[in-house]
């Protein structure tokens, strides 16, 4: 197998200034980082790829002079994912310019607040963590439950005992009436 070591090396600087461009506050460059990445996914697919042959379909030649698919399927992937991606990620570009004439990712106050909390409070608030009782939530007991089994009263076999968006008591205060 005859790879060429200047794709390698091509490769692998992709990779490197797609990671640190990522890591940056600027969405622009991260939309750069993330576009040279995926070429470097395109590249390495390549690599992958070895040798050059003949298309392969049934009864064009041997299998041995047939070039493997998988990674032309795989480049085809990568590319429409990466197009997806950037087309979202200008879009986030779009609307953080149109908000703020910004597109710089700033910290907020629990950003701030997190970053400023020493050791000791994130031992203090693992110990909370680790008692034995039922963790509360908003949606057991509730009656107002953001979900509702519409028509299951039309199935004798389903029993719907979750709680309903309107439940009876505030119904006849409101006015209206049970259906």
């Amino acid at each position: 197998m005859d790879v060429s070591l200047t794709l390698i090396i091509v490769m692998g600087a992709l990779f490197a200034c797609g990671v640190y461009a990522m890591l940056e506050r600027s969405l622009t460059r991260v939309l750069i980082g993330f576009l040279l990445l995926g070429n470097a996914a395109n590249l390495l697919l390549l690599i992958v790829m070895g040798r050059p042959g003949i298309a392969p379909f049934f009864g064009s030649g041997e299998t041995s002079e047939m070039s493997d698919p998988l990674p032309q399927a795989l480049t085809l992937t990568a590319i429409v994912i990466t197009f997806a991606i950037s087309a979202f990620l200008l879009a986030l570009i779009y609307r953080s310019w149109q908000l703020g004439q910004a597109d710089t990712v700033m910290d907020d106050e629990e950003d701030v607040a997190l970053r400023e909390r020493g050791v000791q409070s994130e031992d203090a608030m693992d110990d909370e963590g680790s008692t034995d009782a039922e963790a509360p939530t908003d949606f057991v007991g509730v009656e107002t439950a953001p979900i509702t089994v519409l028509h299951s009263r039309d199935f004798p076999g389903l029993v719907d005992d979750a709680p309903t968006d309107k439940p009876a008591a505030r119904r006849h205060r409101e006015g209206g009436e049970d259906s």
